[in-house]
């Protein structure tokens, strides 16, 4: 069983910056794919970010060059430090872990609002 627990999210002004954090328990993080997504309102949960275990990354369109997701599997922690925030980015960010070979491995955390609005 792995639970994921997701902080830093808040009210930013566009252009601000600010870091997600999703803190892990259970065996395993370091093997496990990693990821962030988000849901705004009346819209469907879109992946924002995710890193394998081998530290390879992968953004949506819209965040890169803005957004940067890293880990460290002796914390068992996932980051997402977001620069350069625009209205737009405002959602429910949800933390994910993964395993690409097992289909039954999929969890997620509550979320953490984040708001960008001047």
């Amino acid at each position: 069983q792995v639970q994921l627990v997701e902080s830093g999210g808040g009210l930013v002004q566009p252009g601000g910056s600010l870091r997600l954090s999703c803190a892990a328990s259970g065996s395993g993080f370091s093997i496990n794919t990693m990821g962030w997504y988000r849901q705004a309102p009346e819209k469907e949960r879109e992946l924002v970010a995710s890193i394998t275990r081998g530290g390879n990354t992968n953004y949506a369109d819209s965040v890169k060059g803005r957004f940067t997701i890293s880990r460290d599997n002796a914390k068992k922690t996932v980051y997402l430090q977001m620069n350069s925030l625009k209205p737009e980015d405002t959602a429910v960010y949800y933390c994910n872990a993964d395993r690409p070979w097992d289909t039954k491995f999929r969890y997620w955390g509550q979320g953490t609002q984040v708001t960008v609005s001047s």
